[in-house]
């Protein structure tokens, strides 16, 4: 309870006060370029605000602007080859439908809980306007630690949406396409949005509470990434370039596109390892062994 207070109080103090520049300036530092421009986005704005349209802005740009690719892909035949499901185009009328709901989800359920957000994350130590930006060695070792926080919390949480009465009830939405394509990543049940989102804000909550400060443009990028990394999961292409054929413990599209094909196994996000330690990818292995022998027998002929 007393927690909560002081959540309504922080919401309360920031949605009645501006942000000023020379108050986010230590005595003596000179911003850099990149640190002047990011200050002069919230330079006599109000703070919850201002992070919350930038949020919003760059969930959606970075969304929509990264499938924009495998919807090309669907119209050059020289990289439609490299689709998994070749057999299961993607229609128009499957992409106004997710659209329709993204929109819905993004406007009324997202939106909402990044406007949220900054108050609880200011208590844990998210930092915003504070100054110096980080180096890029600490958002790098930041954000590997949310990809593997993130990973976890997403592999048990995905196993127990596939429990009978979650599943029928919940997890079935994400999977009424069988044959995803980049925008199906976020097309979920609003209550099946709300919990997985928790891994990917709660590992920069946690990592403020446990080791030490994160900046919001940390949090910008990460989120980014793991936009990029959920897109590509769900694009339904798999590249020779695509990233797990260089790291062979990243999950992608080839990994999770077994999972909407068959409703079972690859519950992990970003990495193999759950999968592999607790033995919920061997009807994959399976499938990929079946598909290597076809192969070999088609260039033994």
């Amino acid at each position: 309870m007393e927690r909560l207070d002081m959540v309504i109080d922080n919401v309360r103090e920031m949605l009645n006060s501006t942000v000023s520049i020379e108050e986010k300036i230590p005595a003596g530092y000179t911003p850099t370029r990149m640190e002047s421009l990011w200050l002069s986005l919230f330079e006599g704005r109000n703070e919850l605000l201002t992070f919350t349209v930038i949020a919003f802005l760059m969930h959606e740009l970075v969304y929509f602007g990264r499938y924009v690719p495998f919807w090309l892909c669907d119209h050059i035949p020289q990289l439609r080859k490299y689709k998994i499901q070749e057999n299961r185009p993607t229609t128009s009328d499957m992409q106004m439908r997710c659209l329709k709901s993204l929109l819905f989800s993004h406007f009324v359920i997202e939106g909402p809980l990044m406007l949220g957000f900054l108050p609880v994350a200011k208590l844990a130590g998210i930092r915003t306007t504070e100054m110096p930006l980080p180096g890029w060695q600490e958002m790098a070792l930041q954000i590997a630690v949310f990809f593997v926080l993130e990973d976890f919390w997403h592999y048990w949480i995905h196993r127990l949406f596939h429990w009978g009465p979650l599943y029928r009830k919940v997890h079935k939405v994400h999977h009424e396409f069988s044959a995803p394509f980049g925008m199906t990543a976020e097309y979920a049940h609003p209550l099946e949005t709300v919990i997985f989102g928790q891994g990917t804000i709660g590992g920069p909550v946690l990592y403020c509470y446990f080791v030490g400060s994160v900046h919001a443009v940390t949090m910008f990028l990460w989120i980014s990434l793991r936009l990029f990394q959920a897109i590509d999961a769900h694009s339904g292409y798999d590249f020779p370039w695509s990233l797990h054929n260089f790291l062979p413990f990243w999950a992608g599209a080839d990994h999770h596109d077994y999972h909407h094909a068959a409703f079972v196994n690859n519950f992990s996000s970003s990495f193999r390892w759950w999968d592999r330690i607790f033995g919920t990818d061997s009807k994959y292995q399976a499938h990929k062994a079946r598909l290597a022998a076809e192969q070999n027998a088609k260039k033994a002929q």
